[in-house]
């Protein structure tokens, strides 16, 4: 690194009124689809979508997917076909060749600009089928394309029961309820539920929100009960019909930072009141969300300095691979905050961050949690900059000259080609970088890069590339 960030006292934030450089939101689809067993994701829109999924999502696929393309023509485009008809078509032959708890429907940029009108039609075929269906707004005109999991999040969260569905008194017994109950519950006698369930702290109850693999729901939900909160729900859950019951009063967290639509829909549709907290990302911010969780219940933490202390010294031979060294922020994929944060914890130095979108009040706490760790670990502040330019962060790259660059896969050669470090943003989003046990995971993933060109130069293959420019400057 030749430049630093002069040393401010605060966090600077600046808007370049840049591109977009990101994935479609329908891309959303990917995760959602594995993550609801029982749905179905019908994404409506043109040719073109239907060409990004099936690159997008071709890698991705692990079972039977579940999801499919209905695509618009000309005729459907000049509003010259009956779009009910041909929608309630499509359904019914989900209907019967699938079955599912549900459909969500996913507009486009098409449907959005011709001004389809989804949520007309969706109750009219909802009737009609006797199926729910879900409309979710999840186009190219978003910021980001993980903000197609808060659209259809929040459009879910207006389906969440607002009461406890009766239940005979043969199935009322403890640990019954939802998934999470009966997974933590599996194969444990009554008696040691009904004494387990007495472990948990007498507190409103509590709902969090953010699509995680099941591993990782089940991590944070025993690091919880270890401080004696009992998580009521998630949304999403695994089945859409065991969707958690959210009440007036009713506490709810988030676990991405891309997820402001949904924590919105959560405080004025359905009443509930919002814990903002650092998201559990890295053994710092998870510290940081349980004391949060804590100090609303007020419970007081245990043990969780020396579980933070354990998880750091475990992965001290990932953190001396970064420490002392500089990181650049493209933008990408809203996480970006989170990430910088943790990495300063590492201690490395974040010359700047790009990010596509910012929400202030739904990361209020993540802002404030990099502001105090930049003190403390005597780095410069961060400049924030929002929807970034590429081409003034290309220049202000190459000016800085970063040991390592966070981008988008469209940057991320042309950066390489030049001799910098890059690593693709969008493998933080599919991979398990939530809570304490997933930190070694998190840093493979940031010091791969490094590891791979120090690897290189061992070999001399840095010389030799360093030869090739050569020649090709003399031809």
């Amino acid at each position: 690194m030749t430049a630093t960030q002069p040393n401010t006292t605060a966090l600077s934030f600046e808007c370049e009124t840049g591109n977009y450089h990101t994935f479609c939101p329908i891309s959303c689809v990917a995760w959602l689809y594995q993550k609801i067993e029982d749905s179905f994701f019908l994404v409506i829109g043109t040719k073109t979508c239907g060409y990004f999924l099936q690159n997008a999502m071709g890698v991705m696929i692990f079972a039977e997917p579940r999801y499919a393309m209905a695509e618009l023509e000309e005729g459907d485009i000049s509003a010259q076909l009956n779009d009910y008809e041909e929608l309630k078509r499509l359904c019914l032959q989900v209907k019967r060749d699938r079955n599912p708890s549900v459909i969500v429907f996913i507009g486009t940029c098409t449907t959005e600009i011709i001004k389809m009108d989804l949520e007309g039609l969706a109750p009219r075929l909802e009737a009609e089928l006797g199926i729910p269906i879900v409309v979710a707004r999840a186009n190219g005109l978003d910021y980001a394309f993980t903000q197609g999991e808060d659209t259809v999040l929040a459009a879910m969260a207006n389906r969440c029961p607002s009461e406890a569905p009766a239940v005979k008194e043969t199935t009322s017994e403890p640990g019954q309820g939802n998934a999470i109950s009966r997974l933590l519950n599996f194969g444990r006698k009554q008696e040691e539920i009904v004494a387990d369930e007495s472990q948990y702290a007498d507190h409103p109850p509590l709902v969090l929100f953010g699509s995680l693999p099941d591993p990782v729901v089940t991590q944070l939900t025993l690091e919880l009960k270890k401080q004696g909160i009992k998580v009521s729900g998630w949304l999403p859950e695994k089945r859409f019909t065991e969707l958690p019951v959210i009440e007036p009063g009713y506490y709810v967290s988030g676990v991405h930072p891309f997820l402001s639509r949904t924590a919105t829909a959560m405080m004025r549709r359905r009443k509930c009141k919002l814990i903002g907290s650092p998201f559990p990302i890295g053994p710092d911010g998870t510290r940081a969300w349980i004391e949060k969780l804590c100090s609303v219940f007020n419970i007081e933490p245990k043990g969780l300095a020396e579980r933070e202390a354990e998880i750091w010294a475990s992965v001290e031979d990932y953190v001396k691979l970064v420490r002392g060294k500089s990181v650049f922020f493209m933008g990408d994929n809203l996480l970006e905050i989170s990430l910088a944060r943790f990495l300063a914890r590492c201690g490395m130095t974040v010359l700047e961050i790009g990010i596509p979108y910012m929400d202030k009040r739904y990361q209020g706490a993540e802002l404030a949690l990099l502001e105090q760790t930049c003190h403390e670990k005597g780095t410069p502040l961060p400049k924030i900059v929002e929807k970034p330019d590429n081409h003034n962060q290309l220049q202000r790259i190459l000016e800085l000259e970063p040991d390592l660059v966070i981008t988008g896969m469209a940057h991320a050669n042309p950066l390489e080609a030049r001799g910098i470090d890059t690593k693709w943003s969008v493998e933080f989003t599919f991979a398990q970088i939530q809570g304490f046990t997933n930190t070694r995971d998190l840093l493979e993933l940031v010091t791969r890069p490094l590891r791979r060109n120090t690897h290189l130069k061992e070999l001399g293959w840095d010389k030799l590339v360093k030869s090739e420019d050569a020649k090709r400057v003399t031809v």
